[in-house]
């Protein structure tokens, strides 16, 4: 690359950071967004940040998310290109819609907010709580790239909310954990995972996974022995029924 056209590359970089800093930003914001996940320089590699987003929804607003959903989809494809993972939770049935999970690359902490809360979806007040994460791809690839079939699996997803004052006995155990999910019954079930992160991305909130397995027993026993459950470094686990979303589900 020029030195000239680094020089611009970062330019805009500044414009796109102080743009998205404004409070009056909303839909354009996403646009913006869009402009910044699509640009490879290696300066701007370095300032996108994963994010995890889990709305859990309302009852009672069946009618409502029927009635946006285009809009949310608008909305959505907008970040097409910042997408890591995505789809809807659904009951252990799996025939009713209990929420939405995102997994996203975004510029910063203002570029989160408008990713979660000018959504369509939110705005309406189909969502009754809305969980905003930094979060790092311990796999480094989308759910698209996952090689595995459903055939008769079923797909997961797991969120472990830490425990405060926990961050040394998770130090000690951050090596036995990767190999535990290493190991030859678990690796290849793993679509995504990765950490929880505070604002920062210095500190250790939890763990979000995408799963497939046979059942959510299955899930359950991989969890069971999982150092940092054994450790109880989770205030609390969940385990949700998931599937992969958007307008072309694969």
């Amino acid at each position: 690359m020029t030195p000239s056209l680094q020089g611009a590359l970062n330019g805009l970089a500044e414009v796109l950071h102080v743009i998205l800093r404004q409070p009056h930003v909303e839909l354009p914001g996403a646009a913006v967004v869009r402009i910044w996940a699509g640009l490879k320089a290696p300066k701007l590699a370095c300032l996108i940040v994963e994010y995890f987003f889990y709305c859990r929804g309302r009852p009672g607003t069946e009618a409502l998310l029927e009635e946006l959903a285009e809009a949310h989809w608008s909305f959505m494809d907008v970040y097409a290109e910042a997408m890591i993972a995505r789809g809807p939770t659904l009951t252990p049935d799996r025939t009713t819609w209990t929420g939405s999970m995102h997994m996203v690359d975004l510029p910063d902490a203002q570029a989160a907010r408008v990713f979660a809360f000018q959504e369509p979806f939110y705005r309406a007040g189909v969502y009754g709580e809305v969980l905003v994460r930094r979060w790092r791809n311990a796999l480094g690839r989308t759910m698209w790239d996952y090689p595995g079939t459903p055939g008769d699996d079923r797909r997961f997803l797991v969120i472990g909310r830490g425990k405060p004052g926990v961050e040394a006995a998770r130090q000690a155990l951050e090596a036995a954990q990767r190999r535990w999910f290493g190991e030859p019954g678990h690796r290849d079930g793993f679509i995504l995972r990765g950490p929880l992160l505070s604002d920062d991305g210095a500190g250790w909130l939890g763990s979000a996974l995408l799963v497939q397995r046979g059942d959510r027993a299955a899930v359950e026993a991989m969890l069971a022995g999982a150092p940092y459950v054994q450790a109880g470094l989770y205030a609390s686990v969940e385990i949700h029924d998931w599937q992969f979303g958007g307008r072309h589900q694969g």
